[in-house]
C-alpha cells in the first residue's frame, strides 16, 4: 500500500528532462571545502524496519499521518487513522511484508542501496557524494542530509525515484527535505528533480526490459502497465499524475510496436471508499481472463524498485485474480531496480542538473 493523492504546482526546467528548483536556506552549515562539492539524495517512499506488527505500525503512523497523502482534515482523519486503520491493518500488512522479505531486508530499500552505490561509483572522480533516504521510516531524510552537511557539501541534488511527478510522492519528499533544510539552518543550493516519465533512457530502458522478458519466455496476448492509482478527486484538482502515466504508456507502447499483443493502462493500490484512478488492476485481470486471454504480462513503470506493491500485489495477490478466472500464463515483469540501464538513466539526470547548478553558480 503506497500512497498517491493531490494536485501539482510546476516547477521551472533546467533541464530538458528533469525539472529542477532551487532553494536556499540560512546559514550553519557552510561548505566546508573551497570547491562546489555535491551531495545527492536518492529518495524512495520506504518500508518498516522489520516484519513485526509494531514496526509496520509505526511505519504505517507515519506515512498515513502525511497531508499529502491523506488530505482529509485531521479531525476528520485522526479518529479512522488511530481507530480503526493502525488497530486492524498493521497484522495484515506485516503478513505481506514478511512474504516478500529476504535475507538483505527489505527489497525495496536493499535495491535503492544499490542503486546508490553503483552510481557513486560513476562519480569517483567528480567530487559527487551520494546517499539514499527513505521518505518514510528508515533510512530518515534528516539523518542522510545530517551527514551529507557534515561532508562539507555547497549543494544537494534531490533525486525522488518516481518516475511520474505526483504531490502524494514528489512533493511530499520536497516538503520534507525543505522541513530538514530549515531546521538544520543549511547554507547550500537546492536542486529538486521532480519527474522523468518521459526521458528518453527511461523509456528505452523499460522497452528493453520488456523485449528482453519477451525474449526469454513468450510474447503475451495482453500487456497490462499497471500504475498505483490516486483518488480522482486529486486528478481533477490538477494533480499531473494521470497524464504523465498515460504519456510514459504511450511511449513505451509506440517504441515496442509493431507487436501482436494488447496493451492496457491500469490503476492498482486502492485506499479507502472514493474513487480512484481507471481502469482498477484487479477488475480487470478479473474480466480479461473471463473474456478468453489466457497469456498475460504485467509490468508496472511506476516503480523504480521492486518492492510490496509488485512483489505481493502483482506478483501473488493479482496472480490469483487472473489465473482463478480462467488465465492460463501469468507473468510480473520486475522493475529496472539496479540494472545497468536503469543507473544509466540516474546518471544523465543528475548530470543534467548538475550542469544546471554550474551554470546557476557561475
Amino acid at each position: 500500500m503506497t500512497p498517491d493523492a493531490s494536485h501539482q504546482t510546476a516547477h521551472s526546467a533546467t533541464a530538458t528532462h528533469s525539472a529542477t528548483a532551487t532553494h536556499s536556506a540560512t546559514a550553519r552549515h557552510s561548505a566546508a571545502h573551497t570547491s562546489l562539492r555535491t551531495g545527492v539524495l536518492l529518495v524512495n517512499l520506504g518500508s518498516p524496519d522489520d516484519t513485526s506488527v509494531p514496526a509496520v505500525r509505526r511505519y504505517l503512523t507515519e506515512f498515513l499521518s502525511d497531508k499529502r497523502v491523506i488530505d482529509l482534515p485531521r479531525w476528520k482523519w485522526w479518529p479512522i487513522l488511530y481507530g480503526i486503520v493502525l488497530r486492524f491493518r498493521p497484522k495484515k500488512t506485516a503478513e505481506a511484508y514478511e512474504s516478500v522479505w529476504t535475507a538483505a531486508g527489505s527489497p525495496l530499500i536493499n535495491t535503492t542501496r544499490l542503486q546508490c552505490q553503483k552510481l557513486q561509483s560513476r562519480f569517483a572522480d567528480d567530487s559527487v557524494v551520494f546517499e539514499y533516504a527513505m521518505r518514510y521510516g528508515n533510512p530518515s531524510i534528516e539523518d542522510k542530509m545530517q551527514k551529507l552537511a557534515e561532508q562539507g557539501i555547497a549543494r544537494l541534488i534531490v533525486l525522488p525515484l518516481y518516475p511520474q511527478y505526483s504531490k502524494t510522492t514528489v512533493e511530499s519528499v520536497y516538503d520534507k527535505v525543505d522541513e530538514v533544510a530549515e531546521k538544520m539552518a543549511l547554507s547550500i543550493s537546492l536542486h529538486k528533480i521532480t519527474h522523468y516519465y518521459d526521458h528518453p533512457l527511461y523509456i528505452d530502458a523499460m522497452v528493453n526490459a520488456i523485449q528482453r522478458f519477451w525474449q526469454q519466455n513468450e510474447v503475451p496476448q495482453q500487456l497490462v502497465f499497471s500504475y498505483h492509482g490516486v483518488p480522482v478527486r486529486y486528478i481533477d484538482q490538477g494533480d499531473a499524475y494521470y497524464e504523465h502515466c498515460k504519456a510514459t504508456t504511450a511511449k513505451i507502447i509506440a517504441k515496442l510496436s509493431p507487436v501482436d499483443t494488447d496493451c492496457l493502462m491500469t490503476f492498482q493500490s486502492r485506499f479507502g471508499r472514493e474513487e480512484w484512478t481507471k481502469p482498477y488492476t484487479d477488475y480487470t485481470l478479473k474480466e480479461l481472463a473471463q473474456n478468453g486471454t489466457e497469456t498475460l504480462h504485467i509490468i508496472s513503470p511506476a516503480f523504480a524498485a521492486d518492492c510490496l506493491e509488485t512483489l505481493e500485489e502483482l506478483e501473488e495477490e493479482n496472480r490469483e485474480y487472473f489465473e482463478e478466472n480462467g488465465g492460463k500464463i501469468y507473468r510480473y515483469i520486475p522493475a529496472l531496480n539496479d540494472d545497468d540501464e536503469h543507473i544509466d538513466l540516474f546518471e544523465v539526470i543528475i548530470r543534467e542538473s548538475l550542469t544546471a547548478a554550474n551554470t546557476e553558480s557561475t
